[in-house]
């Protein structure tokens, strides 16, 4: 793998990671607010968890970035 596929990994990675940590925030928040009071902690490190379950399922592969094995080699 080329160095620029590298880098185009990680920058369509890094953004779905940081469009699943806001979902579980919102998710987390939301459901906090309706119990009445929300755990900053929580939905935090839930967050955090999200955002690093993302990047790791991104390392099986993201429908995003092509894979042309056979183009330039």
């Amino acid at each position: 793998m080329k160095n620029r596929d590298w880098i185009e990994w990680g920058k369509r990675a890094g953004i779905r990671a940081v469009k699943t940590v806001s979902q579980a925030a919102i998710a987390g928040i939301g459901t906090a607010a309706v119990m009445g009071q929300v755990d900053w902690k929580y939905v935090l490190s839930a967050s955090i968890l999200a955002g690093v379950l993302s990047v790791l399922m991104s390392v099986a592969g993201l429908p995003e970035v092509g894979t042309t094995e056979t183009e330039g080699e």
